[in-house]
């Protein structure tokens, strides 16, 4: 791990993660008014690229570029425990409603299900920041659960006053796994089905994973994360 890496775990958990994003804000990549790239691991020389955070809860974070298919993609590995990627960004959704992202999940968590406490581990997490105002932050979690069935949303409660966020299950179980999946998903229909109201901007992205409550092991991969205009 570098030293870049190394100097950043000494920052801890999911509210250090969130509340620093202001810190770290670095434009998007937009191409036109069709597209806006968050990341693309293919092109980068960093496991922590210009602009985010490593946030570390439990454990030690294990990520890394790797050969993948012809090209580069992001590893993360999970021994117990729990880490994430976050960047703070401003992505206009009136011209880009569209999120689309690249995964691959080659590991689950054993007995992961978010739907309890006790067995919330997932290998594969992106989070989507709508709303970050002192007494009200919104976010939408898009999932790879280990038992949860593909289709199920729930609100959670993270430790963070006046913090609603709303987990959506993308895939589930071992469908699919270790294979590349390239997911879109509508952020501005899902807020209104989840939140019942609109939305207009993007405030931040985090990409994570954990197994620390079921102590057990979990591997993901990611290739790239863009908003797009169209589907």
């Amino acid at each position: 791990m570098s030293q870049r890496a190394k100097g950043y775990l000494r920052r801890r958990g999911f509210v250090v993660g969130l509340l620093t994003l202001g810190l770290l804000y670095v434009p998007v990549t937009v191409v036109g008014t069709q597209e806006a790239v968050v990341v693309n691991f293919s092109q980068e020389k960093d496991p922590i690229p210009d602009g985010w955070e490593l946030s570390q809860t439990e454990g030690i974070p294990e990520l890394a570029l790797v050969p993948d298919g012809g090209t580069q993609a992001l590893k993360l590995r999970s021994n117990s425990s729990s880490f994430s990627l976050n960047k703070e960004l401003e992505i206009d959704l009136t011209k880009t409603p569209y999120l689309e992202w690249q995964w691959k999940v080659t590991e689950l968590p054993e007995g992961g299900d978010f739907r309890k406490s006790a067995t919330d581990d997932q290998a594969a997490q992106l989070y989507v920041v709508l709303y970050w105002g002192y007494f009200k932050k919104q976010v939408i979690a898009y999932i790879w659960d280990s038992t949860a069935p593909v289709g199920t949303t729930e609100k959670i409660s993270p430790p963070i006053p006046f913090m609603t966020v709303h987990a959506v299950v993308v895939r589930s179980g071992e469908k699919k796994m270790g294979k590349w999946v390239t997911e879109t998903r509508n952020v501005v229909e899902d807020y209104k089905k989840l939140f019942g109201s609109k939305v207009k901007e993007v405030q931040a992205i985090r990409i994570q994973i954990n197994s620390q409550h079921t102590k057990s092991e979990a591997e993901s991969y990611w290739r790239s994360v863009r908003f797009k205009a169209q589907p």
